[in-house]
């Protein structure tokens, strides 16, 4: 099973190029990061895991600049977004965004989408919350009609794009590894199917379950059974847990990492050495 890593990189923590540098080096599969633009003060909506807003979701980088960061520092270590807020993002300035980070680092690239859930935040952007599956949808559509190999015109509910040229292309062709995150449930699963490559559960619970739906949903809409990737995020590891999702043909698994200094992260990466 490959072992990567996630982290809410900030101005406070551990840079991106000495992260990336440890991880490769000590053998870890990947890097992926958040994307919060901005926390606006005021909001009413409530952190999903309860309590108080950690400090670090106000002061994340942004994840593709830092991924250029540790892809010019590594050869090999997978590079991925966890998860980008599409809604909220130009599908045109993303598409190259996402195009040039893989051409570059060699297609290391995974995208991973996400809908969000501060609503706030998405206003700021000029997204109406009950239309931000439909526009990541969209947008989706729009970026591999700029990704496709020859130019392509796309007209979208919410965004169009002339056929047009466009390179840098994505290197495994189409588009890069597309991820979705998101609760389990039909409409996700449609989303998975229609748009992804797999599926990004955080926290990974109930996967017993869900897997087998997944897969139901993904046979019927004409996908090849063998392509269906799963890969739980953000996970808090223990040897059960891990062997477990092996257990279900899992191949990769993204750990949590402290948003914290230099020495810190490295203490708790010497912990998850253990899982290599």
């Amino acid at each position: 099973m490959r072992i990567a890593t996630t982290i809410f990189l900030t101005d406070e923590t551990i840079t991106p190029v000495r992260l990336a540098r440890e991880l490769e080096g000590r053998g870890f599969a990947g890097l992926y990061l958040p994307e919060h633009t901005h926390i606006p003060v005021e909001r009413a909506t409530g952190y999903p895991a309860g309590g108080e807003l950690p400090r670090e979701y106000g002061r994340t980088l942004d994840p593709f600049v830092a991924l250029a960061q540790a892809a010019a520092v590594t050869e090999r270590l997978g590079l991925g977004t966890g998860i980008t807020l599409v809604a909220q993002h130009d599908p045109i300035d993303l598409a190259k965004q996402a195009a040039s980070l893989d051409h570059l680092s060699g297609g290391r690239l995974t995208l991973g989408v996400g809908f969000g859930w501060n609503k706030e935040e998405a206003a700021d952007h000029g997204v109406v919350w009950t239309t931000r599956r439909a526009r990541v949808r969209d947008h989706m559509a729009l970026m591999r009609a700029l990704w496709a190999a020859e130019p392509t015109a796309y007209e979208g509910e919410f965004r169009s794009v002339s056929a047009s040229l466009a390179h840098p292309k994505p290197v495994r062709g189409g588009a890069p590894r597309v991820l979705v995150g998101g609760a389990a449930g039909p409409v996700l699963f449609s989303d998975i199917a229609g748009y992804g490559h797999g599926w990004m559960p955080i926290g990974g619970s109930g996967l017993t379950e869900h897997i087998p739906a997944l897969r139901e949903v993904w046979e019927r809409a004409g996908r090849d059974p063998g392509d269906l990737l799963v890969v739980p995020y953000a996970v808090r590891p223990t040897p059960g847990k891990l062997d477990h999702y092996a257990s279900l043909g899992v191949q990769e698994v993204v750990l949590q990492l402290p948003p914290a200094d230099e020495a810190e992260v490295l203490r708790v990466l010497d912990d998850y050495a253990q899982y290599l």
